[in-house]
């Protein structure tokens, strides 16, 4: 089985309800959207990604013979039900928001129209594979807004939550404004840059710091950055002074040094002194460590003499909002608006699309309403990318994603730009979404309120 193209990649309860649905001859067609119900209290927008994936997802859906053998050995389903399984394709359309954009919450960032089973038996793996890069591409530029023009490089797949997980985050991060990755496959996949240093057990493998420093630069001269605080980053700051003439005659240059232990502000002004004054003004100093975005803010703020920064366990897991609250909910069926009542998760009803306002250059404001909503105006943010199945256009680049990932940031209100705790975003519900939703509460007999 391909794990992360199969179709076993999906909930049991979505193939119970397959069933059902089969035996219950509901099979018209359905509309889901993907969206955030609310933001983690400390993010104030999120970006959107994954979408690629999504779609090469729903292209290529199908049950694979083995898979359709082993449900059928579980005897959990009835052969007329795996029978209908096994020539399931993906035949609906998508509608999305284009990755690299930015959204907020109850703003949907996908629609399928599909018949139903189709529509419902994706959710989990499409959820899977937006709710990740999103995260993700969120945590990320938050980062990149944190360090304007720092070198900004994914140290995290070590600590990602599995090899796919490493992968994309390497992809989100990028899609945001990260300047490369140190994950070698990510670069094979997605042509991403590939940025490498040294471990501290390069430099304890050798009894004396410089010779390591020496074998490593004839080793790798290109770009060399030599990691210098495994015993003392100011000592071993002096014996790359002396070390550089003699790399010099042979042609290498010492790109930077390295640090990722200690008080970084302090350690990096004191070893920017000791590379000035020995003739390395042009040596940069990376720093690395468990670092996040509050971290990067603060160092902007003291106009830390840090060059780039690596960032691994706070991007790959998104340290300070492990999750998104995300969910993909059934808004049509058989040409009827849906909705769900439940306290906290009530939903709109219909088919919807954004709206979005600008001033001088920047978001003012979002108006959600039915997708037929022709008072609206403002750049409308969900646009056709699948029908019948098949992508309308060929894929983006990751550079066009990445450069309307910029335009967007750049885009962004000044408060929500510059982190600002508790800084908001507004989202008006237009009157003709409110109807709807009034309409189909009457529809269904349930006590009228606001949703």
């Amino acid at each position: 089985m391909d794990l992360t193209r199969s179709a076993l990649l999906t909930d049991l309860y979505q193939l119970n309800m397959l069933q059902a649905y089969q035996d219950s001859g509901e099979t018209r067609e359905a509309v889901f959207e993907f969206f955030v119900r609310r933001l983690p209290p400390r993010r104030g927008f999120l970006v959107a990604a994954g979408l690629e994936q999504a779609l090469d997802y729903l292209q290529d859906f199908r049950f694979a013979p083995d898979e359709i053998a082993w449900l059928a050995a579980s005897g959990r389903f009835s052969g007329a039900f795996l029978q209908k399984l096994e020539t399931m394709r993906f035949t609906g359309s998508v509608e999305a928001m284009p990755e690299g954009g930015v959204f907020f919450a109850n703003e949907p960032v996908l629609r399928v129209t599909a018949p139903l089973a189709e529509a419902q038996l994706v959710e989990t793996r499409l959820m899977n594979i937006l709710h990740y890069q999103t995260l993700v591409a969120s945590k990320a530029a938050r980062m990149r807004l944190a360090a304007p023009g720092k070198t900004l490089v994914d140290f995290g797949f070590r600590r990602a939550h599995g090899a796919e997980a490493g992968l994309m985050a390497a992809r989100a991060s990028y899609i945001v404004g990260f300047d490369g990755t140190a994950t070698v496959l990510a670069g094979a996949l997605f042509g991403i840059p590939l940025y490498g240093t040294m471990a501290h057990s390069f430099i304890e493998t050798f009894d004396d710091e410089s010779a390591a420093f020496a074998a490593f630069a004839h080793a790798r001269p290109d770009g060399l950055i030599l990691l210098i605080d495994t015993y003392d980053a100011e000592a071993a700051a002096h014996k790359i002074v002396a070390l550089a003439p003699k790399l010099g005659a042979a042609g290498i240059r010492v790109a930077g040094v390295r640090i990722d232990s200690g008080d970084l502000v302090v350690l990096a002004r004191k070893i920017r002194r000791i590379l000035d004054e020995g003739g390395l003004a042009e040596t940069t100093i990376f720093a690395s460590g468990g670092l996040d975005e509050d971290d990067l803010v603060s160092f902007t703020h003291q106009d830390a003499p840090i060059d780039g920064y690596g960032l691994g366990t706070c991007l790959t897991t998104s340290s300070d909002a492990a999750s998104l609250d995300c969910v993909y909910k059934l808004e049509e069926y058989a040409g009827l608006a849906r909705l769900k009542r439940a306290p906290g998760k009530a939903t709109w009803p219909g088919r919807k699309q954004v709206w979005r306002s600008f001033a001088e250059g920047r978001m003012t404001g979002d108006a959600l309403s039915l997708e037929s909503d022709d008072a609206q105006s403002g750049e409308p943010l969900l646009a056709p990318v699948m029908r019948e199945g098949r992508r309308l256009s060929p894929p983006p680049t990751l550079e066009e994603i990445r450069a309307r990932a910029r335009a967007e940031l750049a885009r962004l209100p000044a408060p929500l730009q510059k982190l600002e705790s508790g800084a908001t975003y507004p989202l008006v519900v237009a009157a003709p979404l409110r109807r709807l939703a009034k309409d189909v509460e009457r529809r269904l007999g349930l006590a009228e309120e606001p949703v």
